[in-house]
C-alpha cells in the first residue's frame, strides 16, 4: 500500500501545509523584521535629533558639551536607549562619548572622513560602522549636525552629534515574535497533520469498504451493501451509487437465473414430450391406430422447438449491437409496413373472429429507422394481440403523427386485464402471464423482449397500459421531415 490514496492524500495535504507555512513564514520574518529595524531606525533617529538640540542649546548658552550637568543627561540617555552617545567638532574629533552608565575616554578620536562629510552635507548619517575603528565590531550609527543661527542668519555646524548602537539590539524584539511565531506554527502543523491524517482516513475508509465488497460480489455475494451511503457528501453519493449498482446486479443476477431456469423448462418440456411420444412408438407402448396422433404431437413440440432456438437466435443478434446506435436508417412509411403485417396476420385474426378498428391515416407517415426490425415490432405486437384477444372482440391499430415529431404506433385487444405488478415483467425475457405455461402454448415468451430490444436500439419508448380487460401498446418513431 505505498502508493495508497491515503499516503497521498496525506502526502498531498502535509506537503501543501507545509509550503503555506513556510510562504507565510518567510513573509512574517521579512516584514517583521524590517519593522523592528525601522522602529529602532526611528527611534535612534529622533534620540539623535533630542541630542542635537541640546547640544546646540548648551553651547549657545556658553557652556560647553564637556559640562557636568549636560553630560549627566547624555549619560542618562544613553542608559535609556541602550546607544553609545558620542559628540565631536565640526571636523569629527570626539569631544565626548557616553555609554551606559559611564563616560568613555574616547576624546580625540578622528571619525572617519566619509561619515563627517555624509552626516554635514546631507545632514544625516545611517549605516553600519566600527567608526574608523573605534569598535571593534560594525555598529548601527545614525548622525546629526549640530546646527545653530547666526546673527545673520546664516546656519553654522557647532559639532556633530551621533548614537551607536549593536546589531544585537536591533533583532531581539524580532527574535521574540519570531519564537512566538515558530511555536503557534508548529503546534498548528501538528493539529493540521492530525486531522489531515482523520481526514484522509474517513476518505479512504469508505474506498477500501467498496472494495472488499466488489471482491466479495466476484464470489457471489450479491447481498453485500456499503454502509457509507449515509455520508452527506461525495464519499456517500459514491457509496449510495455503488449500491444502486449492487441492487442492480443482484437484480440482473436474479434475472439470468430465472433465465437459465425459464430456457431449462422451455427445451425440457418438449423435449421430454417428444421423447416419451418417439419411445411408445418404438416399444409399442402406442397402438398403431395412434400412432399418427403421437406424431402430429412430436410434430408440433418439434416445430416449438424451432421458434424456441430461432427466437433466441434472433436474441442473441440483437444483444450483440444493444449499445450501438442504428446507422443503416432510411425513410419509411410505418402505415404502409402496419397494413402488411396485419395482412400477413389475416388468418389469425379470422381463427378468432375479431374485428380491426383500423385508424391508420390515408396519407404516409414517413419514419426514420430500419425498416426489417419495426416490421419484427410489428409483427410481434399484433400476434400477440391477437393470441390474447377474447373471440369476438374488436382488435385495434392507431398510427399518428404527433407535433412532438415523434409518430406513435399503437395495437390494443380486449381481453383479460393484465395486473399492475405484471406490467413491469411483460418485456422481460421468457416472460407469460401464465405462469403454469398452460394456457400460451404456441409462445416462448421471448416476442416482447425482442419489440423492446429492437427500440431500444431505435433510442424509441415503449408503453403498456391494461385497464377494464383493454390492453394497448404503444412505442413512438422519429418522424422524417
Amino acid at each position: 500500500m505505498s502508493n495508497s490514496i491515503y499516503r497521498r492524500h496525506f502526502l498531498l495535504t502535509a506537503g501543501m501545509i507545509l509550503v503555506s507555512f513556510a510562504l507565510l513564514g518567510s513573509a512574517f520574518i521579512t516584514l517583521s523584521y524590517q519593522y523592528t529595524i525601522r522602529e529602532k531606525q526611528d527611534t535612534l533617529l529622533e534620540n539623535v535629533t533630542a541630542v542635537s538640540s541640546m547640544a546646540a542649546k548648551v553651547q549657545l548658552n556658553g557652556m560647553t558639551i564637556q559640562n557636568e550637568n549636560f553630560q549627566t543627561i547624555m549619560i542618562a540617555l544613553s542608559q535609556m536607549s541602550g546607544s553609545h552617545v558620542i559628540l565631536t567638532t565640526p571636523e569629527g574629533v570626539v569631544a565626548m562619548a557616553a555609554e551606559s552608565s559611564i563616560s568613555t575616554n574616547l576624546r580625540g578620536w578622528q571619525l572617519p572622513e566619509a561619515v563627517v562629510l555624509e552626516t554635514t552635507g546631507s545632514g544625516l548619517y545611517s549605516g553600519m560602522t566600527t567608526l574608523g575603528g573605534m569598535y571593534q565590531e560594525s555598529r548601527f550609527v545614525v548622525g546629526r549636525p549640530i546646527l545653530a543661527l547666526r546673527s545673520d542668519g546664516e546656519t553654522m555646524v557647532l559639532g556633530l552629534a551621533f548614537m551607536a548602537t549593536q546589531a544585537s539590539s536591533f533583532t531581539e524584539m524580532w527574535r521574540a515574535f519570531s519564537n512566538i511565531f515558530f511555536f503557534t506554527a508548529l503546534v498548528v502543523l501538528i493539529i493540521a497533520f492530525i486531522s489531515s491524517s482523520i481526514t484522509s482516513m474517513r476518505q479512504t475508509m469508505p474506498l477500501k469498504e467498496m472494495a472488499d465488497a466488489a471482491r466479495r460480489f466476484g464470489h457471489g455475494e450479491f447481498d453485500v451493501r456499503v454502509e457509507a451511503a449515509s455520508r452527506d457528501d461525495e464519499v456517500g453519493e459514491l457509496a449510495a451509487a455503488f449500491n444502486a449498482m449492487a441492487d442492480s446486479l443482484s437484480t440482473a443476477e436474479g434475472r439470468r437465473r430465472e433465465f437459465i431456469s425459464n430456457v431449462s423448462h422451455e427445451l425440457k418440456t418438449p423435449m421430454t414430450t417428444i421423447a416419451g411420444f418417439a419411445d411408445g412408438i418404438l416399444d409399442g407402448t402406442i397402438p398403431p391406430e395412434k400412432e399418427r396422433d403421437a406424431l402430429m404431437v412430436v410434430s408440433s413440440e418439434t416445430r416449438r422447438l424451432s421458434r424456441l432456438v430461432r427466437r433466441m437466435l434472433d436474441l442473441s443478434q440483437l444483444q450483440a449491437k444493444e449499445d450501438d446506435i442504428i446507422t443503416a436508417q432510411e425513410q419509411f412509411d410505418v402505415s404502409e409496413i402496419m397494413c402488411r403485417v396485419l395482412v400477413s396476420l389475416e388468418g389469425k385474426v379470422n381463427a378468432r373472429s375479431l374485428d380491426v378498428d383500423c385508424q391508420i391515416p390515408e396519407e404516409p407517415v414517413m419514419v426514420w429507422g430500419e425498416p426489417d426490425g419495426i416490421t419484427q415490432v410489428c409483427y410481434n405486437l399484433l400476434d400477440n394481440a391477437i393470441k390474447f384477444s377474447a373471440k369476438g372482440e374488436t382488435l385495434g391499430i392507431s398510427v399518428t403523427a404527433g407535433k412532438d415529431g415523434k409518430a406513435h404506433v399503437s395495437v390494443r385487444n380486449r381481453g383479460e386485464t393484465i395486473p399492475p405488478d405484471e406490467l413491469e415483467l411483460v418485456f422481460d425475457r421468457f416472460h407469460k402471464s401464465d405462469q403454469s405455461r398452460s394456457v400460451d402454448k404456441e409462445g416462448v415468451g421471448l416476442g416482447l423482449y425482442i419489440v423492446k430490444s429492437v427500440l431500444n436500439n431505435h433510442k424509441e419508448n415503449i408503453t403498456v397500459t391494461s385497464e377494464d380487460g383493454v390492453t394497448e401498446f404503444t412505442f413512438t418513431l422519429t418522424l422524417a421531415k
